[in-house]
């Protein structure tokens, strides 16, 4: 059974969101205020979901920085009543899977399943390794390494990652990659495919990543 935090301070939307929850199975520790929720921050969790306005002092993007001490991978949903680029922007940029507005419930159920299903793959038998321009991809782990040391991407980053890896050599537009990566419930503007590219790109340099101006990106 997944164990997911849950931060909402508005008690009657979080106590629907745990409902549905939990009738898909999973396990639900609600937070109504960062303060509460930063102690936790670096529990053993499958997945936090974050709202971002919260009251007092901590907010949404508060606790992710204190998971992010933790782990670079673990998945994070922001949830927020705002549905603006630049709430967007800054939540991917520290380390955010994904961001939603609170419009539907059913909706973040969905990302939650799928967030956890690419996280947590249930086939871990097989040691699929993959090698590219002095790094090492080990599939099964969820891992990049160069060197043997490995890189501290977020779980978004790493599924872009493996995308171009198994369509190398392929032209993929940003809303394709939207779809591939995000999903098709995913309704947020393609800007977050470039910022995504962005600090992929500064993490491992020696991807040779093509920029198709006007359209998209290539892997070579």
């Amino acid at each position: 059974m997944f164990k997911i935090g849950y931060v909402e301070d508005n008690e009657d939307f979080a106590s629907l969101v745990k409902e549905y929850l939990e009738q898909e199975g999973y396990e639900i520790d609600h937070y109504s205020t960062g303060e509460d929720a930063i102690k936790h921050a670096q529990d053993n969790y499958a997945l936090w979901i974050l709202d971002i306005m919260l009251p007092g002092n901590i907010s949404g993007y508060d606790i992710i920085k204190k998971i992010r001490d933790k782990s670079a991978t673990m998945p994070v949903i922001f949830v927020s009543s705002r549905d603006e680029d630049l709430d967007r922007v800054m939540g991917l940029e520290l380390g955010g899977d994904d961001y939603i507005g609170k419009s539907s419930i059913r909706e973040l159920v969905l990302k939650v399943k799928k967030l956890l299903s690419r996280a947590y793959p249930k086939n871990e038998s097989q040691n699929n390794v993959v090698e590219y321009n002095g790094y090492v991809i080990d599939l099964d782990k969820r891992m990049a390494l160069e060197n043997g040391v490995q890189i501290n991407l977020t779980a978004k980053e790493y599924d872009l990652l493996t995308f171009l890896l198994e369509n190398r050599g392929k032209a993929f537009s940003r809303d394709q990659i939207l779809d591939n990566v995000w999903g098709s419930e995913y309704f947020g503007s393609d800007r977050v495919v470039d910022d995504l590219m962005r600090r992929l790109r500064s993490k491992m340099e020696k991807m040779n990543v093509e920029t198709i101006y006007g359209y998209g990106y290539r892997l070579l």
